[in-house]
């Protein structure tokens, strides 16, 4: 049986940013392996992606092209004042203001 070395390749602040890396390498057929902080009862902290030493070069590159490539991409707009969130933060702010001024009226 053969054995694998895993080297680090990343470290990322969270399991889901991990699990992005780890699905967009394994769409490639790049095996990966997360350690630390992945699933934890708090999924709080660092989390280390490693591939096997003899992917390191590809899964480097291929990360690199990605990011790249998103560099070109425009910019995500700020969220829209009238969204149905906001929306709805606005309406109860001011339905909340009236009934202040309604309650001190009567």
């Amino acid at each position: 049986m053969q054995q694998t070395r895993m080297v680090r390749l990343a470290t990322v602040g969270t399991s889901f940013h991990a699990r992005v890396i780890a699905a967009r390498l394994g769409s490639e057929g790049i095996v990966t392996d997360l350690r630390g902080n992945v699933d934890g009862l708090y999924p709080v902290g660092d989390v280390h992606v490693f591939v096997d030493s003899d992917d390191l070069a590809e899964a480097q590159e291929i990360l690199m092209v990605d990011e790249v490539e998103s560099a070109f991409d425009e910019p995500e707009e700020a969220g829209d004042l009238w969204a149905p969130k906001a929306l709805w933060l606005v309406v109860g702010a001011i339905l909340g203001l009236a009934a202040v001024i309604l309650s001190r009226t009567f």
